[in-house]
């Protein structure tokens, strides 16, 4: 779990493969629950100190060549309006919430390294035991509700995404961009 935690936070992207596998291992060994969140949090560490000391010697030029210049220009809004508080909230919520921009941009803008990976410790820590507590006390309900429930489940947010597309799409944002699309070509 550190392993997958730490290449899932630095290069590589495994998105929730260690959320999974600490619901998972948690429901099935419940007297581990200590031990597994900290596991994934301590790799997610890893991980992501790795990330923030390749930007924090490569910089903004290396920032801007990972990532788009609108969406670092947005991230470096949100440190300065948030401060702490831009780290951590990405560092707390599950995918598909982007997170690598924001250990990236805490690097290139020299984020001290130890409030960086105190708070990262912390976030994680807090959403990966989160996780594991509730898999303990609901895990079995969970998967009971799932067996019943899954199809539904899956047709309905199914539903719901074809319907924010169409909505998407016939906005004047979504018209625009298909205008767009079909002009570059």
């Amino acid at each position: 779990m550190i392993r997958i935690g730490a290449l899932d936070s630095s290069l590589l992207s495994l998105p929730e493969v260690n959320d999974y596998l600490v619901v998972a291992r948690c429901f099935k060994h419940p007297r581990a629950v200590f031990f597994f969140p900290l596991f994934a949090a301590l790799g997610s560490v890893i991980g992501c100190l790795l990330l923030y000391t390749i930007l924090r010697r490569g910089g903004q030029a290396v920032l801007h060549r990972r990532f788009r210049v609108e969406h670092v220009q947005r991230v470096e809004r949100a440190y300065a309006r948030f401060g702490i508080l831009a780290l951590a909230v990405p560092a707390l919520l599950p995918p598909p919430m982007p997170f690598k921009i924001f250990v990236a941009t805490a690097g290139a803008l020299q984020f001290p390294r130890r409030r960086f990976l105190l708070t990262i410790l912390i976030a994680r820590s807090l959403r990966y035991y989160t996780e594991g507590t509730l898999a303990v006390f609901y895990g079995e309900r969970v998967v009971r509700f799932l067996k019943d429930n899954g199809i539904i489940i899956i047709s309905v947010v199914t539903g719901i995404c074809l319907i924010a597309l169409a909505t998407y799409l016939l906005s004047g944002k979504g018209r625009a961009a298909v205008r767009l699309g079909k002009e570059t070509r």
